[in-house]
């Protein structure tokens, strides 16, 4: 087996000058080369979530996906292992895989007709006598991550050999996952259905510093709020982030997890009572719901609805997966000052298909209604950023008030307006940034 190292180390930059004492600089967000060290070290460095298990539930089964700006093939071969292949014929560097999901037991390069199993194993090569006799197949395999490995059908990778294992790696963001996929017991989540796709105008860390952002969704969301609670009432939905002057007098909360990772929790006004009958009107409501108090009686059936609509939690996983009610936020940087989002809907195995349909409509509501609101914001922000006279972002909130508490297991939780998300991820950006990483990939 062959290993290509690539050395990291970089001295060109003094993070501890780029963000300190609750500010960040602007160029963090607009220069192109700090972009292109960070889709090395972060994106290599760490573990990157690259998609989920149900989405090649089949032998043959893959996806394409990126890793920062590498492109991959996620496989599973005819014996079931996943693989992570690096999408890059070893002959001309052509994608191999230009599909973005499918079956295929072999990849054809379309340019010069190379072929690779699922594996990465190069099996021909057309005219292959040309090449003379110190030619070998071996040396021209796919190159492929040499560490992927899957928590509860979540499936990560990394190119960092020294990277702790994917468990301690997820550190208190792993009981929060637990808890979203145990919602309801018995059953299974499925990626399969396509994705709401956006390019952003702005820098992917635009998006993911909205992620743990309880301040602006009563600013942000007015119009929103506002036309719900006129045609609906004051009760439904996120209508709690507006009924206080100060929204960190309600029991939401944020909070840092390690190593990057940040949640905020909606569940103490959501689903303090009834998350289903908060929910907005959506198309079929009632009569699915009453076909199903028939089928299984009413209270499995208040059970099932409760998950129909969103648990409630913003479980960020750095750093490109935000969990957002029921859905998969997935963030994909395509340069300094451009981002594409991915939403995929999640649906459930073994519950009736009136449940699953209801996750649909609740996947459609709020990136359609509500995440318009957020990239107008994000595409302002990488705006203003332009003026290189104002070079400091702040992400002080809540730094000197002391309502911050740290539990036994150095858990911090915040006010939900807290900059906290920021700044704790920010923490986990810059120990990649600064360390003197030796990536690997294997052929």
């Amino acid at each position: 087996m062959n290993r290509i190292h690539t050395q990291t180390n970089d001295s060109r930059y003094d993070w501890n000058a780029l963000m300190h004492d609750g500010q960040v600089h602007r160029s963090l967000y607009t220069d192109p080369a700090i972009f292109e060290l960070e889709m090395v070290k972060v994106f290599g460095g760490t573990w990157t979530f690259l998609g989920h298990e149900s989405e090649i539930a089949e032998p043959n089964d893959f996806i394409t996906r990126r890793l920062g700006l590498r492109p991959l093939i996620i496989t599973r071969d005819r014996a079931g292992k996943v693989h992570a292949l690096l999408n890059r014929c070893s002959h001309r560097a052509a994608t191999v895989c230009r599909l973005p999901s499918g079956s295929a037991k072999f990849f054809t390069c379309p340019y010069h007709g190379w072929a690779y199993t699922n594996q990465g194993e190069l099996v021909s090569v057309p005219g292959e006598g040309a090449y003379g006799p110190e030619y070998r197949r071996a040396d021209y395999n796919l190159a492929h991550l040499p560490r992927v490995d899957s928590y509860r059908g979540f499936i990560f990778g990394t190119l960092n050999p020294e990277a702790g294992p994917l468990v301690e790696c997820l550190a208190g963001a792993r009981p929060l996952l637990d808890q979203w996929l145990d919602r309801y017991p018995g059953t299974e989540i499925v990626v399969r259905s396509s994705a709401q796709r956006m390019v952003i105008r702005a820098n992917w860390k635009m998006i993911y510093d909205n992620a743990g952002d309880g301040y602006h969704p009563s600013y942000s969301h007015r119009s929103l709020l506002q036309i719900a609670a006129e045609r609906y009432g004051p009760d439904y939905d996120m209508q709690y982030f507006g009924k206080s002057s100060d929204p960190d007098d309600s029991p939401l909360y944020v909070q840092s997890l390690g190593n990057g990772h940040t949640f905020l929790d909606q569940r103490p006004e959501m689903h303090a009572e009834s998350a289903w009958q908060r929910q907005r009107p959506q198309p079929g409501r009632e009569a699915y719901e009453t076909a199903l108090k028939e089928r299984v009686g009413e209270e499995e059936a208040r059970g099932l609805l409760e998950v129909a609509v969103g648990s409630g939690m913003n479980l960020n996983i750095f750093p490109n997966l935000l969990i957002v009610g029921n859905q998969l936020q997935v963030l994909e940087p395509l340069a300094v000052d451009r981002s594409q989002v991915n939403w995929y809907g999640t649906t459930l195995s073994g519950v009736p298909d009136e449940i699953n349909v209801l996750r649909m409509r609740t996947q459609e509501d709020f990136p359609a209604l509500g995440d318009v609101d957020d990239n107008a914001n994000f595409e302002a922000c990488q705006a203003g950023l332009a003026i290189p006279e104002l070079e400091w972002l702040d992400v002080s909130r809540h730094l000197r008030t002391k309502r911050e508490q740290v539990d036994s297991h150095g858990i911090v939780t915040g006010p939900v307006t807290d900059d906290l998300h920021l700044r704790e991820y920010y923490k986990e950006w810059k120990r990649l940034m600064s360390a003197d990483l030796k990536l690997t990939v294997e052929r």
